[in-house]
């Protein structure tokens, strides 16, 4: 079920405003791939803030993301020469597509928590890669147990379009179940009547388990990183980043 928050465009559009672009350290690796890349695939694209930057840095090839939110897609098609699908990967089955490139990123790949969904998902990547076709995605590796900062990383404030003040404060909910990490964005502004409440549940799998879920899919891990910088994956690295291929 895509939650409600992001299927309000007024909502999704303080996604930005919360996570500017300039703020993104994870383009400064993809958004170059995307550039080399003559088609591309943004599985999870949210309001397309990659993609964007991608054609307006003069990408010419053909962009594509996908993403279940209304909302966020309302924000992304305010650009109308990227084509944007609404649903998750499985709104790709049957169309025949073929990608260069295929990226997860914002952490997209944690949404899957379901082994059934995973599974179902990365097949349809599989399916639309190009035989020499990468894809590269990110998931936060669980020994940096980041999520015990989130309180404070993830909370904060940030004018809306009117000026008003929205503020939004992260509560993660304990304890931990298992590899599944829930919790809640509260966001408030006070001309608003009450609260809106953001409820996810993320799935942290460590290096081993993702390759694992690659190699079902027919896919193999070409490369993996730590870091947006590139060092190498440690057993306390903040992020888990794979470059896959088919096998």
């Amino acid at each position: 079920m895509v939650d409600k928050v992001f299927t309000d465009s007024r909502l999704a559009a303080l996604y930005d405003s919360f996570s500017p672009e300039d703020a993104r350290d994870d383009f400064r690796l993809y958004l170059p791939l995307v550039m080399a890349a003559s088609s591309v695939l943004d599985v999870g694209c949210g309001t397309g803030a990659l993609l964007r930057k991608a054609r307006a840095g003069g990408h010419s090839g053909r962009l594509c993301g996908v993403d279940p939110a209304p909302g966020m897609l309302e924000v992304a098609r305010t650009q109308d020469d990227i084509e944007w699908v609404l649903g998750d990967a499985n709104a790709l089955c049957g169309r025949d597509d073929r990608f260069d490139l295929v990226v997860m990123t914002g952490h997209a790949f944690q949404v899957l928590v379901g082994d059934d969904e995973l599974r179902s998902t990365l097949a349809v990547i599989a399916a639309t890669l190009t035989d020499t076709g990468r894809f590269v995605f990110e998931t936060r590796n669980p020994g940096a147990r980041e999520w015990e900062t989130w309180h404070q990383r993830y909370s904060g404030e940030v004018p809306d379009e009117t000026g008003a003040v929205v503020r939004c404060v992260c509560h993660v909910t304990e304890p931990i179940d298992g590899d599944l990490v829930s919790f809640t964005h509260t966001f408030t502004s006070d001309p608003w009547p009450q609260a809106e409440i953001s409820h996810s549940t993320l799935r942290f799998l460590d290096a081993p388990t993702v390759a694992t879920f690659l190699s079902a899919a027919g896919l193999v891990v070409a490369e993996q990183f730590g870091n947006w910088d590139r060092s190498p994956l440690t057993a306390t690295s903040p992020e888990i980043i794979t470059v896959a291929c088919r096998g």
